[in-house]
């Protein structure tokens, strides 16, 4: 019989009310602590810039049991997204299991040996101790905003000049009548830089250091789902564990594979005119595609054509004045800067010991199918895999992680079995597929495919195709697919 625990779940976005739920479904007690006023993560609405909308669409992006709303656009917004998680909180009772306005302060083991660990959290002020038997990470990738800062900034700012981050630009008329310099080249960058033109921005620089492969939402007519998302083109690209049958297909399909990357390549210069821009990338795209793969934002390339957005490549060096002098010499004015240089990867109220324990000296995570590390015991984390379909992610990991915490796998990995793939994964992204290393090594794009086949098969799941090969293979990722798998798994209840 499985033991009922108390689990805290530290996090009240998508990957937080995965875990709230898969948690408590099997009968735990759910500690949610959320630091904001409100659910949604990155979604809630405070913190999402004008604009916002996913990079997936719709049925990708959604739990396995709740799909989005068929009157939502292919690609929802922001606040589409927002109202969509509380309808999903709502629907599985999970508001009641989270304290809102809740920061957890510092995370340690129990003391005395025992085991489980041991909280500080803080709420309006005062402070109180909480121990819990098993505490669920979902915090994720942008949690902790990356602020940079430049010489010569105080003065800027002392003169009348901004600076702020990217999530902190949320009045679209801020950008009316003002000179604005955006730093970065993610999504998010675009989005921002194409939101201050639509508003009335006297003039917008977008300054970026490296070229990536962007991808619009349509590549020559065809959504890009059906290029990026698929079981056929994800084996094209070299994953981990491949057998010797994946290998010696892969070297017979070489060139084959050589030519589809390369005509996916001339597509793309060709329709966003990137030789034009300089922004043809360096790295071929079979090796750079990863979950920092931006999606082109509507308008981005438009702005570059009729001059309302110019883009320089290279970055920051000072400011002086009201100007901003760039690395190549380039001198740009500015009145409003918007730093879209993303956020920080980690967990800072995490013992020091125990992200020593946790954190390579390079960055990577090590961790077991991207959930825990043998390390730290009655831990782990959702969210942390990263992806292309996050909310779907999200929850293929609760689920197989409260397994685990309970014992309940049919696949229980040994502490031997998990050091073993941790350092096979780690030897993978340094040697074989460098893109891999992004976010601290916790992206599990473009292999989607592949993550959901070893959660489902430790978790003795009879089915984790659909049974029509061709659909399988040509057609991607179904939600609700993915939750008549989980229903083929072994079921049980904690008491």
């Amino acid at each position: 019989m499985v033991k009922r625990k108390t689990v805290a779940v530290i996090g009240g976005g998508v990957s937080g009310l995965a875990a709230a739920k898969a948690f408590a479904e099997k009968g735990h007690q759910v500690l949610g602590y959320e630091r904001s006023h409100d659910l949604g993560g990155v979604w809630e609405l405070s913190r999402s810039y004008p604009g916002v909308q996913t990079q997936s669409p719709k049925e990708l992006y959604c739990y396995t049991d709740h799909p989005m709303p068929e009157e939502y656009p292919e690609w929802p917004k922001g606040p589409q997204v927002h109202a969509y998680l509380h309808s999903y909180a709502d629907k599985h009772d999970l508001h009641r299991l989270f304290q809102l306005n809740t920061n957890v302060l510092e995370m340690d083991r129990r003391p005395d040996g025992q085991p489980g660990w041991r909280l500080v959290i803080e709420t309006g002020g005062e402070t109180r101790v909480q121990d819990v038997d098993f505490a669920v990470v979902c915090t994720g990738q942008f949690s902790e905003k990356n602020i940079l800062t430049h010489p010569g900034q105080e003065a800027f700012t002392a003169q009348g000049g901004e600076v702020m981050h990217s999530s902190e630009y949320l009045d679209p008329e801020h950008a009316r009548g003002k000179r604005v310099v955006v730093l970065g080249g993610s999504k998010s960058a675009t989005d921002v830089a194409v939101n201050a033109v639509q508003n009335g921005a006297k003039q917008v620089h977008l300054v970026y250091r490296q070229n990536v492969w962007r991808v619009p939402y349509f590549v020559g007519g065809i959504n890009f789902k059906k290029l990026l998302y698929m079981r056929a083109q994800e084996v094209q690209f070299n994953g981990w564990g491949r057998s010797w049958l994946h290998k010696a297909f892969y070297g017979l399909a070489k060139p084959l594979i050589w030519a589809n990357f390369r005509g996916l390549e001339a597509l793309l210069k060709m329709q966003l005119g990137l030789k034009k821009w300089d922004m043809v990338p360096d790295v071929p795209i079979e090796k750079d595609v990863s979950c920092s793969v931006p999606i082109v934002t509507p308008g981005l390339f438009e702005g570059f054509k009729d001059g309302s957005i110019i883009p320089h490549r290279t970055t920051f060096s000072r400011y002086e004045g009201d100007e901003i002098v760039l690395e190549n010499g380039e001198r740009i004015g500015a009145d409003l800067v918007i730093s879209a240089v993303g956020w920080k990867l980690g967990i800072p109220y995490l013992a020091q010991r125990h992200l020593d324990k946790l954190i390579e000296a390079d960055g990577q995570y090590r961790t077991y199918r991207l959930a825990v590390n043998p390390d730290l015991p009655e831990m782990g984390f959702v969210g942390f895999n990263s992806s292309f379909c996050t909310i779907l992610s999200a929850e293929m990991v609760a689920n197989w992680l409260v397994r685990y915490a309970d014992g309940q796998l049919a696949r229980q990995p040994s502490r031997a079995e998990m050091e073993e793939n941790i350092q096979m994964m780690l030897d993978w992204r340094r040697k074989e597929r460098p893109a891999a290393k992004i976010y601290g090594g916790l992206c599990s794009a473009p292999f989607h495919f592949k993550h959901f086949d070893e959660l489902l098969m430790d978790m003795g799941a009879t089915q984790w195709k659909r049974p029509n090969p061709l659909v399988e293979q040509f057609a991607p990722p179904d939600a609700s697919a993915y939750g008549r798998f989980l229903a083929t798994a072994p079921q049980y209840q904690a008491a």
